[in-house]
């Protein structure tokens, strides 16, 4: 094979080699003309075109002009930064092809760390939607009681009044809270109780709340995908769950059937005409 067949791209430092004519099978595009000399920022230097990019995002758009087909990772998930460079090589189909993946509706991971601690039992919940979090946050509610006694009952906590206060917001993708009662100095112990809404138990059993937490978000569409151990020493479980429907795709959906039926309740019913 001929040297004036091949070219070298040097991309952010790496370089590829290639034919000529797999660059130029998209003659109207930014790297068809750097070959051409029409683009007048890249030039030939010691006998590589250098181009100031992402050379790992390149090496996806090489293989893309080699077998004209969209082949990524299965876990791969930086779409919009190879939209940008496929944008800026002015290709086209490939932004074309990038914009319908962007599309494809991606399925919402939600996590359920578990961990039993004697008479305490320890929650945290990660999501990879910040909002599903904030909405869970609000469903949460942990009380605390300060006794001398150490005596508690879930039966007897539902009718006390005691001072509610939301689960920690570690980050916006993250809550964590406890259940269960622990001594402290002296007489004293403490207790909480979790609540889920719209669950109006007040419940202090690790084991119950995890319960009610798993038949709460498989009743907001979410399904089990997945259980392991992380620590056996800690006693720390982990559940995972996806969603593919987003909750604010279910808010719309449910406000859109809310005008529809106002509409349809402020519409006048018309009799039907006389023949």
């Amino acid at each position: 094979m001929s040297s004036q067949e091949l070219v070298t791209l040097n991309v952010g430092g790496k370089p590829f080699t290639t034919r000529l004519s797999t660059i130029r099978q998209f003659p109207r595009s930014r790297l068809a003309r750097m070959l051409d000399g029409r683009d007048q920022e890249f030039k030939p230097v010691n006998g590589q075109i250098f181009v100031d990019r992402d050379g790992s995002l390149f090496s996806y758009i090489l293989d893309f002009l080699r077998t004209q087909l969209l082949s990524l990772p299965t876990d791969f998930s930086d779409y919009p930064r190879l939209r940008r460079e496929a944008s800026f090589y002015e290709l086209d189909y490939l932004v074309e092809l990038l914009d319908q993946e962007l599309l494809k509706p991606k399925p919402e991971i939600l996590e359920v760390r578990f961990m039993c601690q004697d008479t305490r039992a320890f929650f945290r919940v990660f999501g990879s939607s910040s909002s599903t979090i904030e909405t869970l946050a609000g469903r949460i509610t942990v009380f605390l009681e300060q006794s001398s006694t150490q005596t508690w009952s879930c039966s007897s906590s539902a009718q006390m009044t005691l001072p509610p206060f939301p689960p920690q917001r570690p980050s916006y993708h993250d809550l964590v809270f406890q259940c269960g009662s622990d001594n402290t100095t002296g007489n004293q112990a403490e207790a909480r109780y979790v609540s889920i809404k719209p669950d109006n138990r007040k419940l202090a059993n690790g084991t119950n709340v995890l319960g009610l937490l798993v038949d709460t978000l498989l009743k907001e569409g979410f399904h089990l995908v997945s259980t392991r151990t992380v620590s056996s020493e800690d006693n720390v479980e982990c559940y995972c769950f996806e969603r593919m429907n987003r909750p604010e795709d279910l808010t719309v959906s449910e406000r859109r059937k809310s005008e529809l039926t106002a509409v349809a309740q402020l519409m006048p019913v018309q009799s039907p005409k006389k023949k």
